[in-house]
């Protein structure tokens, strides 16, 4: 195994133990049942190094790692595990490799948003009533006011918080050695984009709080 798979197989761990560590800890109440985590952050980040497929392989083991220790929902909450964060982040990874610079990665995180919101709201009207062992009626009667702001505000918060990330991870992944200088494309960092991605977290943690009955 020569050295450049060797750093690309470690980086990769390393970021799987990541996206597992944000689950166990970073779980944060959104609406009803619903929690927020911020494993699809570092999901999407090594897509962007290293490609979709990178996004497919943490999520499967991540996810399979979460149905044997943290999880109560079994194959099927495995199985909507790896819908939602491959429906984010292996879009977002897809389209950045196709246009492997800052408005790449921006369009990226948008359509992954657009196609997480959009399988999610299907995938949870079709399987969320077996798994959670609810009526279909009940279900579809959540999806506008529980499932839709829910999926907006994670991707949302998954796009604003990568924005902000890729960057900073990027250059100290360099400076360990573990990934090349020229890893990160043509991405940049713009003081508009930091901008608006500041913006778009703050307007999904006040969404949050609104929820909650906070303010």
């Amino acid at each position: 195994m020569n050295i450049r798979k060797t750093k690309k197989l470690t980086t990769i761990g390393m970021l799987c133990a990541l996206a597992y560590i944000a689950v166990l800890v970073g779980r944060i109440p959104v609406i009803l049942f619903l929690k927020y985590d911020p494993k699809d952050v570092i999901i999407v980040i090594g897509g962007f190094l290293f490609g979709p497929s990178v996004s497919l392989a943490v999520t499967l083991i991540v996810s399979v790692a979460q149905m044997f220790t943290i999880s109560g929902t079994g194959i099927l909450g495995c199985v909507m595990n790896v819908v939602s964060s491959c429906s984010f982040a292996c879009t977002a990874a897809l389209v950045y490799q196709k246009r492997h610079r800052l408005s790449g990665a921006v369009l990226g995180l948008l359509s992954g948003l657009i196609c997480q919101v959009a399988v999610m709201m299907l995938w949870n009207y079709l399987i969320a009533p077996i798994y959670m062992g609810y009526p279909r009626e009940a279900v579809a009667a959540l999806l506008l006011p529980a499932f839709l702001p829910f999926n907006l505000i994670k991707g949302g918060l998954n796009a604003a918080i990568t924005l902000l990330l890729y960057k900073p991870t990027v250059t100290v992944l360099r400076r360990s050695n573990l990934i090349e200088s020229g890893k990160s494309g043509k991405m940049r960092v713009h003081i508009g984009v930091i901008a608006v991605a500041v913006i778009l977290l703050i307007t999904c943690v006040l969404w949050i709080l609104v929820l909650h009955g906070r303010i």
